[in-house]
């Protein structure tokens, strides 16, 4: 499948026929993949950007001036706006696998919230968990990659061969993996870059998660 499968599903249109689309998704009302409600999510492409609400909230979301305000434009003013680095990978990286799959309950507790399996180097002598992976199963063709590497573990290149590790086996499933991160954050685009997922500056952006 490919990206525009993904898109499509997850947003409720693509590609955007405009510089900035913002389209009704009753998706936006429904739990993600968390459990939770994102009724804001958006994807940007240097031809343009689609942004999903609920459908009842398009015009009020359309009318705003500044990202910013469109939290509260669609019911949740609590919560704060991101916009992140969108990447995603038909071709992973050759990089030798690092890890092994299991069950999310059997893994670090960050893992948890993942369900499913999940990906984890485990210290050969100790069997102390190193980094680990886990897949936002957002839609039948989209599938985005968490990684974390403890502290003490970091340098050794775990976290981009698991990322490229569990990116080939997404794609073997017939889904696409999907990585995003923080413009600002060096070190995960770096992870990215080395695993197979380029910059071709597109974003994601939308309202955060958080009570309501």
């Amino acid at each position: 499948m490919t990206l525009s499968h993904h898109l499509r599903q997850w947003l409720g249109a693509w590609p955007p026929t405009s510089a900035f689309d913002v389209i009704g998704s009753p998706a936006r009302t429904l739990p993600g993949w968390d459990g939770a409600i994102h009724p804001a999510l958006g994807v940007g492409s240097p031809e343009g950007a689609v942004l999903s609400v609920a459908p009842e909230y398009v015009a009020a979301a359309s009318a705003a001036s500044d990202p910013s305000e469109i939290p509260a434009r669609v019911g949740y003013g609590s919560r704060g706006w991101f916009d992140a680095a969108f990447r995603w990978s038909t071709s992973p990286a050759p990089l030798e696998d690092a890890g092994v799959w299991v069950p999310a309950r059997e893994a670090p507790e960050w893992l948890h919230p993942f369900g499913g399996e999940v990906l984890v180097a485990l210290d050969p002598e100790t069997g102390t968990h190193l980094a680990g992976v886990g897949i936002k199963r957002h839609d039948d063709f989209g599938r985005e990659l968490s990684v974390v590497t403890a502290p003490e573990a970091r340098g050794r290149g775990l976290a981009r061969r698991l990322v490229a590790q569990a990116a080939r086996r997404v794609l073997d499933e017939g889904a696409v993996p999907t990585y995003m991160h923080a413009r600002g954050n060096a070190g995960s685009a770096a992870v990215a870059e080395a695993a197979g997922f380029p910059d071709l500056g597109w974003r994601a952006f939308g309202v955060t998660e958080g009570l309501r």
